[in-house]
């Protein structure tokens, strides 16, 4: 067994030193040759030196643009064909012209679309952020005696979530007013997206898996909401390939994780209209009991409570940062009786739960600091810009130890379940990529490359902080292992390797094949 273990990671290893040797290295600077520029959105196309790779690169209030003069000036000064070093390259802080010292290189030959899949694989499957996640996806896997501490991680999300907010609000603060008419419709898209994509997601569950109703209802909702760990890791992935993405992002990361919540008690309210009984199986299912009495302990799958049930639920206390140091009386108990949908604290949960607030506070304090200029975030900038990715390996290593051991739990699932988490962000993706580009089509609004890799990640991922709180105070009935093991063992670890690749691919194909006039 030994044996086998040490071949997995010597193999693992050996893929790892072959896919990322011939790797160009990312270094801070870029050096390429301007394309096009956009005064309106304030980004500019470059064209990379050696890869003839094109980045888009945003410049904001901060960024210092050195024509050659001596003196600083604007983004109308760069010409397309001056030759540039930018430093920076996600936002630009420093833009400096220089004067090419050999002839332009050839234009490079179009990749198709699976060599451009195959080149985004590449580079960034072994990039260390995912390196760090397959080091805790391996944790569980050869039974290392390792436990992160529930402390560690609640400061790691806390910190993610505010950072994101941060430099979202502080880039919101710089988007030009004329523009908020379109990027708040663009909101109300994105909401409505997420909440078809939800219903879309209990059909399919219903068309091809054997689960009780009201577990697919539950897990419909988990789909119909988003990721904030899929999300960061976007960003993360984003940046170190230099792929620019618009300020509002962040805005929408938040308001496209409220309609999973919302699908999940419209469904589960409709099968109790329908009959459901008081341990979630309906009339015409195995198990139904019309005079059956609530449990306190929620169910598994199979309608058995157990110690790994509970188990399950305080992992999604964790996970939802509502595993509390001093909890207030009656809090920690589990209701016999489910919550009214929409009651006052069911609505509490779902808009004012831990991620959402934090997020939503680190947007507005970023917008009001962002109003007062460079010299009042400067120095909060080296703390939230700066130590992001760091932070982002440290969160990855505990996430990939999860996925891992969420993984157990689909042995009792079936294959059409462990199917569905694998290719169901594809299709989900997909969609927000096309509903992303005819909104921007039909509004004359053009997006980054990465809105659309991130709103794709928004619509592909699966939620494990919002939900799951709802869940557990407004749906006891549903197995609190299932979802889960599809959102984190399956979605999760999908999205973060292999996902994000394919979307930057199909959102280029698109956008080259439409594109915005």
């Amino acid at each position: 067994m030994y044996s086998s273990r040490f071949c997995l990671v010597a193999l693992t290893v050996g893929l790892a030193a072959w896919f990322a040797a011939p790797s160009p290295t990312k270094a801070d600077e870029v050096r390429g040759v301007v394309k096009s520029v956009d005064l309106k959105n304030r980004t500019l196309v470059l064209t990379e030196d050696g890869t003839h790779r094109e980045i888009t690169v945003r410049a904001n209030a901060n960024t210092a643009i050195h024509p050659g003069t001596g003196k600083q000036s604007g983004l109308a000064a760069l010409k397309p064909g001056t030759h540039l070093v930018i430093t920076d390259t996600l936002i630009a802080a420093k833009i400096d012209v220089e004067a090419p010292t050999t002839a332009a290189a050839p234009p490079a030959a179009p990749r198709s679309v699976l060599q451009g899949f195959w080149y985004n694989f590449r580079h960034n499957l072994f990039k260390p952020l995912l390196l760090f996640f397959y080091l805790g996806f391996l944790v569980p896997l050869f039974h290392v005696k390792f436990e992160f501490p529930y402390v560690i991680y609640q400061g790691l999300t806390i910190y993610l979530l505010v950072a994101i907010g941060w430099h979202g609000g502080e880039e919101l603060s710089q988007l030009d007013p004329k523009l908020f008419g379109s990027v708040f419709g663009f909101m109300a898209v994105g909401f409505a997206t997420n909440f078809v994509i939800g219903i879309i997601a209990y059909l399919i569950l219903r068309s091809v898996t054997r689960l009780r109703r009201i577990d697919s209802a539950t897990v419909a909702g988990f789909y119909g909401s988003d990721s904030a760990g899929t999300f960061v890791t976007c960003l993360g992935v984003l940046g170190t390939i230099n792929i620019a993405y618009d300020a509002y992002m962040p805005v929408m990361l938040a308001v496209m994780e409220i309609p999973g919540c919302l699908v999940a008690l419209y469904l589960v309210a409709k099968l109790r209209h329908q009959g459901m009984d008081q341990l979630g199986n309906m009339p015409d299912e195995p198990g139904y009991d019309r005079n059956a009495k609530p449990l306190l302990v929620p169910l598994d799958s199979h309608g058995h409570g157990d110690h790994h049930v509970q188990e399950a639920i305080e992992d999604e206390k964790k996970m939802a940062l509502e595993e509390m140091e001093h909890e207030e009386n009656g809090e920690d108990e589990i209701a016999a009786k489910s919550a009214s949908v929409f009651s006052p604290k069911l609505l509490h949960e779902v808009f004012l739960n831990p991620g959402l607030f934090l997020l939503f506070g680190g947007i507005v304090i970023g917008f009001i600091s962002g109003l007062q200029g460079p010299e009042v975030t400067r120095a909060d900038d080296n703390f939230f810009v700066t130590l992001f990715q760091g932070i982002l390996c440290l969160f990855l290593l505990e996430m990939g130890m999860t996925a891992s051991r969420k993984l157990r739990d689909l042995r009792t699932a079936g294959l059409p379940y462990v199917l569905f988490g694998l290719l169901a962000p594809n299709l989900f993706a997909t969609m927000g990529i096309l509903v992303a580009h005819l909104y921007s089509s039909m509004t004359h609004t053009p997006f980054a490359l990465g809105t659309y890799v991130l709103f794709a990640v928004l619509c592909g991922a699966a939620s494990y902080i919002a939900v799951p709180a709802v869940q557990r105070l407004a749906i006891p009935e549903a197995s609190p292992t299932l979802p889960l093991a599809a959102s984190l063992g399956l979605t999760f670890s999908y999205n973060v390797t292999i996902g994000i690749p394919v979307y930057i691919e199909i959102a280029k194909q698109v956008t080259r094949s439409w594109p915005v006039s």
